[in-house]
């Protein structure tokens, strides 16, 4: 499968930017990594905004964080997969976005998410997500891939390193 081709340079962002406040201990550890992750969220939907195929930004927003409370989309070893099928998608669209420091994102295995594939699509298209979703999650089970795409320095080595993947 060619996720390459499901990927531009303009989707991809080597260094989040999103400021948690550190937990207090004073509230909800959940509150807080909810809120956290809504931050978060927030800059991945940014990332599918320079895509012209997304309708209502709020919108689509809701649905990731309404996906996200479902269930943690952290998959461990430092990976994250925000993925939801909403009809703010006007086709697939994937993005690619990297966290040095790493956030906590309520992954099963306790360690924080640096990698993170963020898609969209619509609630019709199930082929084309569920074969991306797969294949991806087959690349990521490769420690040297991950350990890749944190190493990488510009976008076009993101795009590279999945291609010489699939």
């Amino acid at each position: 499968m060619n996720i390459s081709r499901s990927i531009t340079e303009e989707l991809i962002k080597l260094e989040l930017e999103t400021e948690i406040e550190p937990f207090d201990d004073t509230g909800s550890i959940e509150r807080w990594r909810a809120e956290g992750k809504e931050k978060l969220l927030d800059e991945l939907v940014g990332i599918l905004e320079h895509d012209a195929r997304i309708g209502n930004r709020k919108k689509l927003l809701e649905d990731f964080i309404n996906r996200e409370r479902k269930a943690t989309t952290a998959i461990g070893h430092g990976v994250a997969f925000p993925h939801i099928r909403s009809m703010q998608a006007k086709e697939f669209m994937m993005g690619f976005a990297r966290s040095t420091k790493g956030y906590d994102f309520g992954a099963l295995d306790g360690e924080p998410a640096h990698l993170f594939f963020v898609m969209a699509a619509p609630p019709y298209d199930d082929k084309l997500y569920l074969r991306v979703f797969q294949t991806l999650s087959e690349m990521l089970s490769d420690e040297s891939f991950r350990q890749e795409l944190m190493e990488v320095k510009s976008p076009g080595e993101v795009i590279r390193a999945i291609r010489s993947k699939e």
